[in-house]
């Protein structure tokens, strides 16, 4: 476990490096936050930094950190080492300054700090994608718990054409919709810190169970070609190479656009401005978005070690298909049918956390850009009756067609990744906006990279243009150089604007 074990040390010993390193570039201070000066007993409330920070992270931790990185795993041992580099300088800082910046800034969500840090054009192409995100994520986060209850919990079927399946789901979008109405102490600040103990004991439990259960895992300098075998329930034994899968599936981008949440995630930006709105003091904004997205990480890096290990032992496929009944395996062989019950528990807990608040986004999105009043229930209702009838359509959708699902995914994974250049343009421009120009580089970095990643992956993939992958790859680069060559001239101007009032 030598090449995991460094992992955990890079992931926990950069957080604490460059995450300090961040906070002194931001600046933190003891100015009155929105939280007071806005309250308003429904979004703008003060809460302790502990509830702050438990639902941020519930907010922000969906499928994510747990299903991309079981398929991940797949690329092989490399994968311990890029989960955590890109925690720790892409998502962990997006989510810090995005959140920062939002809270500075009055309490803003997500598209009022696009408005303010780019131009017309980009908003209003923002407003549309982050609409279209969230209504994803809604449907997403309904649809996976809602499988992983009824074949794994529950023991059913988990078909379209079963009432139980469409029973659960009900039972989670009512939950959704009590959740997205009342005030924001009222149902999430009071029943998170119970989802938060589950979740806490499943990612723990797991991780101890790594070393318990002696978990064999590949080392980065060790032989990746070796193949795991597993008996198929027909007798029928497969193997698995992660050299021969690394080879033939593109690591870059396919791998980034996999694992999201763990490494980076554009839909935790609308997660981290909701709880803008509800902290006490700036000085708490490390703990709450940096540490909280570094703790994602770490769950992420306890799954992929658990997933490696099941592999290994021949106990499941090592297939992407796979990902929920990998779940279920690991979950049961370490800590037994009770234990494995309850961390079962703790995963359907991750996507219902970050889909109620998805569509409690929205709902605030919707109501600032086309300031719709939102100060009683009723007013709430209505505007949120509009919104769930949007995502049980698309629910229904993925369903009942045989590919509607894996299309609504792969439209999910990379929406998700793409939305976070639109944080990084903002960032960037706000950093020189504020005579912090030469940290754009913190920024910047994360952000080039992403966007090839994404430019890339949609210029190959059948669900974008099918273009082969020479090309393709040379188009994200262009779009990298293009995307890093505007930000840096519009942000100088922007700044030179600024200094000349």
């Amino acid at each position: 476990m030598t090449t995991f074990i460094i992992g955990l040390v890079i992931l926990f010993g950069g957080a604490a490096v460059y995450g300090k390193f961040c906070e002194k570039v931001f600046g933190p201070d003891d100015r009155e936050t929105p939280a007071y000066s806005k309250q308003d007993g429904v979004d703008y409330i003060p809460m302790r930094g502990w509830k702050n920070s438990l639902i941020n992270l519930l907010n922000i931790a969906g499928t994510g950190p747990i299903f991309g990185p079981i398929q991940g795993i797949l690329f092989g041992p490399i994968a311990f080492l890029t989960i955590p580099i890109g925690n720790i300088i892409g998502g962990a800082m997006h989510d810090y300054f995005s959140g920062m910046i939002c809270l500075r800034d009055g309490g803003t969500q997500m598209p009022e700090m696009i408005r303010r840090y780019s131009n017309k054009t980009i908003y209003r192409i923002y407003q549309v994608f982050v609409c279209v995100l969230l209504l994803l994520v809604g449907a997403v986060f309904i649809y996976t718990p809602g499988d992983i209850a009824a074949t794994q919990v529950f023991g059913f079927d988990g078909k379209a054409t079963s009432v139980s399946t469409w029973v659960i789901y009900g039972v989670i979008f009512a939950y959704y919709l009590i959740a997205t109405v009342f005030p924001i102490d009222t149902i999430i600040g009071k029943i998170y810190p119970v989802f938060g103990g589950i979740l806490l004991f499943s990612a723990l439990g797991v991780f101890i169970g790594l070393f318990v259960k002696g978990y064999p895992l590949v080392e980065l300098w060790g032989d990746w070609a070796a193949p795991a075998a597993f008996i198929m329930k027909d007798g029928v034994q497969t193997t698995f190479s992660y050299q021969d899968y690394f080879t033939a599936n593109h690591f870059i981008p396919i791998f980034f656009i996999t694992v999201a949440c763990g490494i980076l995630s554009g839909f935790h930006s609308t997660q981290t401005a909701i709880i803008s709105r509800t902290m006490k003091s700036e000085k708490q904004g490390r703990n709450t978005f940096y540490n909280m997205m570094v703790l994602e990480g770490f769950i992420a890096m306890v799954w992929a070690a658990a997933a490696m290990g099941v592999y290994n032992l021949g106990m499941q496929e090592a297939v992407a298909s796979g990902a929920t009944a990998t779940v279920g395996v690991v979950c049961r062989d370490i800590l037994g049918n009770v234990g494995g019950i309850v961390a079962l528990l703790g995963i359907i807990v991750l996507p219902i956390t970050s889909g109620d608040t998805a569509l409690r986004g929205l709902r605030l999105t919707i109501a600032e850009s086309f300031h719709i009043d939102q100060s009683t229930n009723a007013k709430r209702l209505s505007l949120s009756a509009i919104i769930f009838a949007l995502v049980a359509g698309i629910l229904v959708f993925a369903k009942m067609s045989p590919a509607g699902f894996n299309t609504l995914w792969r439209y999910f994974a990379w929406s998700n990744q793409t939305l976070s250049l639109f944080a990084f343009l903002a960032i960037s421009i706000w950093m020189f906006e504020n005579g912090k120009g030469k940290y754009v580089w913190i920024p910047l970095i994360p952000g080039a990279f992403y966007c090839f990643v994404t430019v890339t992956y949609i210029m190959n993939a059948k669900i974008g243009f099918h273009i082969p992958w020479p090309i393709a790859y040379a188009i994200g680069a262009c779009a990298s150089v293009a995307y890093v060559a505007a930000i840096l001239w519009y942000g100088k101007k922007r700044s030179a604007r600024k200094l000349a009032k």
